[in-house]
């Protein structure tokens, strides 16, 4: 039995769902893996995924694009690839309350608005500010992260990012009502988010067990779209206290369906979204001019060919 440690980017929700059903399942078992699941709760969020795979505190990451840039441009480097798309489109968005008056992102010129303190994060909403018209000034605060959709709900700040599927559901739920800027509808192109990671020395030793692991996963994830109500029932021991009590997890569940597979296809990604995303932070001085985009992300894990 092979040994896995594989850290979430964010406390369980439906993004993970195909994880926590192929180990209920026992599709790891079956694949000969004895899988982890980290929880960032673990240390209160005081380091990221991307942090603990160059650490050594996990085998496998859930993050977004941009960790896999950040940590190739660094002074010191570490080399991580995506191995495996989550989502296949962005169901994310930026959000405000829909009784603040903001209707277009042009309106959040000089407002505030509650950061996540991701990278690029900061300078992606400004640019959508200026893409309408706007002269993207912000004023940035950094809440804690477990608390920052509370700050946008209370009327603390005046915007904020949020998953659609998951936040966008509990606002439903509530009664809050929202209004929400995507990103493409503003001439942005997003990466991926989240994807699976893992370092390049261990996609080019253990790409056996790489290629196993990505097979029982997918099995999890397409027996969430097959058996919603099943796969909720599964994830739902596995919330916070506050998500069991405001999130409608089949919901959450039947929306992100649609977006775990691209024409059928789970997991595999498409070089087209990675170039694209690193040719408009080029396009913006946000990242070196000699980042190659092919190496962000690897297919060759589902063949068993690296």
């Amino acid at each position: 039995m092979k040994n896995l440690r594989l850290a979430l980017d964010w406390t369980p929700n439906t993004n993970h769902t195909g994880f926590f059903v192929a180990n209920s399942r026992g599709y790891y078992e079956d694949a000969g893996i004895d899988l982890t699941i980290q929880s960032p709760l673990q240390d209160d969020y005081s380091t990221t995924p991307a942090k603990k795979l160059e650490l050594g505190e996990t085998d496998l990451a859930i993050a977004p694009t941009e960790s896999l840039i950040s940590y190739r441009t660094k002074t010191d480097p570490f080399l991580m690839r995506a191995i495996a798309a989550l989502l296949h489109e962005d169901t994310s968005a930026i959000a405000t309350l829909k009784d603040s008056g903001i209707e277009r992102p042009k309106q959040l010129n000089g407002k505030s608005y509650a950061s996540y303190g991701a990278r690029y994060e900061d300078q992606i909403v400004k640019q959508m500010i200026v893409n309408d018209g706007g002269e993207g000034e912000l004023n940035l605060h950094y809440p804690d992260k477990l608390g920052i959709w509370n700050t946008l709900v209370d009327g603390t700040f005046d915007a904020t990012w949020i998953f659609m599927a998951w936040e966008g559901v509990e606002a439903d739920g509530r009664g809050i009502e929202l209004t929400n800027f995507k990103l493409g509808d503003y001439d942005i192109p997003y990466g991926y988010s989240p994807v699976l990671c893992a370092g390049e020395d261990r996609i080019k030793a253990d790409s056996e067990t790489l290629t196993a692991f990505l097979k029982a996963t997918e099995k999890g994830f397409r027996f969430a779209m097959e058996n919603p109500e099943q796969a909720a029932d599964i994830l739902f021991p596995e919330l916070t206290d506050h998500d069991r009590q405001h999130i409608d997890l089949l919901k959450s569940q039947r929306l992100l369906n649609q977006s775990y597979t691209n024409k059928g296809v789970w997991g595999r990604m498409d070089h087209n979204v990675f170039h694209t995303f690193v040719d408009w932070l080029k396009q913006h001085n946000l990242v070196p001019e000699n980042l190659g985009a092919d190496l962000l992300y690897t297919n060759e894990c589902f063949l068993n060919e690296i």
